[in-house]
């Protein structure tokens, strides 16, 4: 490695020695002497000489690290040689002209500007890069080579991939829901499209069906699918859709509410937390006690609560009345969305209202909350392990980082909302649009772009997750990321052949999005 280091070294400094001193030559021969051609040959052959001399004297250190074998005035004579004759090439097709001369003024301007960043790009990024996937080809100790062992252990393994359990996908209930939820999709398209005289009419209620639906089919195939992998997509699909769905529902919401900036500073407020502070405040949220011990985690406490209430207490009756008005409301609203032919409403009302249902029949019959019974037959507390129950404790932490995340998309695309041209809403309106056809027909496809590139920037920021994970779990109970696995395996285990392979993993699939990020907003500008 020292040799590498000593070749890099070597290579820069010749390089800006070579170009210094073919500028400086040819200058002075210039002056001097107004045959291009030679002042050229002559410039390019010193400068060439220097470059290929300094390159081949870079064998310096101990002789086991030495790059090259043999004698060094040899290699410096050779390479001495050799950089002449490819300088004297090169200076013969470069003749010095006024147009030329300005043409390298302005990229030695633009060199001095730009050369100081890039070279803390370089020393930062490029050479570490460089450096993990050279450590990605050897062994634990780095000396070994190993080739693409290590990415093959990476994908072979059952911890990081494992798809024994797809079967499972097929019996989960979250499959079943999803296929209702796509066949209520089609039923209402087929409906909606035979009353306009279309096939299907695929309006924004029903595509929101279909996208509900999808994330639960995703659910489903990811609760079933495990490993280090799977986590890292359950990750992206689940934080970047919610973070970003929420983000806009709340933009849309704060927008017409009088207090907007105390709304939206509200929502935003998680930001300013860093992923540290905010596992740690959700881990005290999710912390689950002994039976015997109170409650002091937020959720549990309330499920406690909720299985003290019992039909023969009376509190469960008062319970079931609240429930039940909310459901009557619910309902109207739904027959209220049919007859005026609101999609949305009505699915949206029919939706809200099943969960009630449901806690209705758990109130009135086998109960509801973290209640059990004890051995005398007393209800003890029965409470909930959020974080250590898997498959599912992936989304109780997902969680987390979908609360801090939707302020930044909230306030992002709230911005690309106030930014819509309101000439085109104007327009819309006279043609007698509602405003959910004017969100849905002119404002949303106008944030498009908008709404792309926050997904992208969420999707690097979810598939680098790391601080989450070491806090709650540290990857135990079936919740270890790509992030957490390349620490463990780099600076626990000091396995730096499969640690540095994680990261090359991880950055080859950062990289994509990247650039898929970089060319939308190019296109946006």
């Amino acid at each position: 490695m020292a040799a590498l280091w000593g070749a890099f070294v070597g290579v820069v400094i010749s390089v800006g020695a070579s170009a210094a001193l073919f500028w400086g030559t040819h200058r002075l021969f210039a002056l001097v002497e107004r045959r291009w051609a030679v002042v050229a040959a002559v410039s390019g052959a010193i400068a060439g000489g220097v470059a290929g001399a300094l390159a081949a004297g870079i064998r310096s250190g101990p002789e086991s690290e030495q790059l090259l074998a043999g004698s060094s005035l040899v290699w410096i004579v050779g390479g001495a040689a050799a950089g002449g004759l490819v300088g004297i090439a090169v200076g013969i097709r470069w003749p010095l002209s006024a147009a030329r001369i300005v043409a390298v003024q302005s990229r030695l301007r633009a060199l001095t500007f730009v050369g100081p960043a890039m070279l803390f790009v370089a020393l930062g990024l490029i050479i570490p890069l460089l450096r993990t996937i050279y450590l990605s080809l050897f062994d634990k100790r780095g000396t070994d080579f190993r080739g693409l062992a290590n990415y093959g252990e990476i994908f072979t393994n059952a911890q990081s991939l494992d798809l024994s359990g797809w079967s499972g996908i097929f019996g989960s209930q979250l499959f079943y829901g999803a296929v209702v939820l796509f066949v209520l999709m089609a039923v209402i398209a087929l409906y909606r499209g035979r009353r306009r005289g279309v096939r299907a009419d695929f309006s924004a209620g029903t595509v929101g069906i279909g996208l509900g639906a999808g994330l639960l089919l995703s659910f489903a195939v990811f609760a079933s699918l495990r490993g280090t992998v799977m986590n890292n997509l359950w990750w992206v699909v689940a934080v970047t859709f919610l973070s970003t769905a929420l983000g806009l529902l709340a933009a849309v919401i704060a927008d017409r509410v009088k207090r907007e900036s105390l709304a939206k500073s509200l929502i935003f407020l998680p930001m300013a937390i860093s992923f540290v502070g905010a596992g740690i405040i959700w881990r005290f949220m999710y912390i689950a006690r002994p039976p015997q011990k109170s409650q002091t985690g937020l959720l549990n406490a309330v499920w406690v609560w909720l299985g003290t209430l019992r039909p023969s207490t009376g509190g469960a009756w008062a319970a079931v009345a609240v429930l039940a008005s909310v459901t009557v409301l619910l309902t109207g609203l739904c027959a209220f969305g049919v007859r005026r032919r609101q999609t949305a409403i009505a699915v949206g009302s029919a939706t809200a209202a099943i969960p009630l249902l449901w806690l209705i029949y758990r109130f009135v019959g086998p109960g509801v909350g973290g209640s059990v019974a004890g051995p005398n037959d007393e209800p003890i507390a029965g409470t909930i392990l959020f974080v250590q129950e898997s498959p599912f404790n992936n989304v109780w932490l997902m969680v987390v980082l979908i609360w801090i995340q939707t302020g930044f998309a909230m306030v992002i695309l709230s911005a690309a909302i106030k930014a819509v041209p309101a000439d085109l809403i104007e327009a819309a309106r006279v043609d007698g649009a509602d405003e959910r056809q004017v969100f849905f027909q002119v404002t949303l496809p106008t944030i498009v772009p908008t709404i792309t590139v926050v997904m992208t920037a969420m999707i690097v920021l979810v598939m680098k997750v790391f601080d989450i994970v070491r806090v709650m779990t540290n990857g135990n109970f079936g919740t270890q990321v790509i992030a957490n696995e390349m620490w463990q395996r780099s600076f626990t285990e000091f396995n730096l052949g499969l640690g540095s392979a994680l990261a090359v993993v991880l950055f080859l699939g950062v990289v994509p999005v990247m650039g898929l990020n970089i060319r939308q907003m190019q296109r946006g500008e």
